[in-house]
């Protein structure tokens, strides 16, 4: 059965960087809205002109914009077989919108990473983004331990615009998950561990959602 993954989650929850290892074991695309955001605006679009004062000072960008990107992403062939969805659907209008686009595809999977938010505080402040590649890191260290480009801190990961995206997701996004509680795909999993540890647990609750998934198609 192909995954359709959404991976929910705060702010420093570590949902990106769990997405990707999933999207690697699966060989599906990442597809992290916040990456193609980011992109947008470093290229000066239409799109990324109007996100970027959102982002800095941590709003959510609207929702006809945001479903617009994921539409034309999920129209893509490589979404065939599957796909993980980081940072998208962030409202329940969007989980609406997205569940209208899933047409014939395979039941959304739906993983909740939970963690307290003082720990989320702490972990944003503390992380670094590689310049060159991407790759997020709380190493203190003044190169990325992945290609050794320059580490720099996002302005929306300094303690004040943090608490006002906290903020944003309990008003806005903690909805989703009464929204996708009562599915039997929705899993939530305690990310306040290692990540290994954090990984072996959405590697079990995705498999478990499959197989629930599957389950219930043979019962049609």
């Amino acid at each position: 059965m192909a995954l359709n993954l959404v991976m929910l989650g705060p702010p420093a929850a570590g949902k990106g960087t769990q997405a990707k290892t999933i999207a690697r074991e699966y060989r599906i695309p990442h597809i992290s809205t916040g990456d193609m955001l980011r992109e947008a605006v470093q290229a000066g679009t239409p799109i990324g002109l109007a996100a970027k004062a959102l982002m800095e000072a941590g709003k959510l960008v609207s929702d006809d914009v945001m479903i617009g990107v994921v539409r034309e992403r999920l129209d893509r062939p490589d979404t065939r077989e599957g796909f993980v969805l980081d940072g998208f659907p962030r409202t329940v209008a969007q989980a609406t919108a997205l569940d209208g686009l899933m047409g014939p595809r395979a039941p959304l999977v739906v993983v909740e990473v939970v963690v307290p938010a003082e720990v989320l505080v702490a972990r944003a402040c503390g992380r670094r983004t590689c310049r060159d590649c991407g790759t997020i890191t709380t190493d203190a260290n003044a190169s990325c331990p992945t290609c050794g480009g320059a580490l720099l801190q996002r302005r929306d990961d300094c303690e004040e615009v943090v608490r006002e995206r906290l903020r944003v997701y309990e008003r806005d996004t903690r909805p989703l998950v009464d929204y996708y509680r009562r599915r039997p795909t929705f899993q939530p999993v305690d990310g306040n561990q290692p990540p290994d540890a954090v990984a072996t647990a959405i590697r079990h609750a995705v498999e478990t959602a499959l197989e629930t998934a599957a389950t219930a198609g043979r019962r049609v």
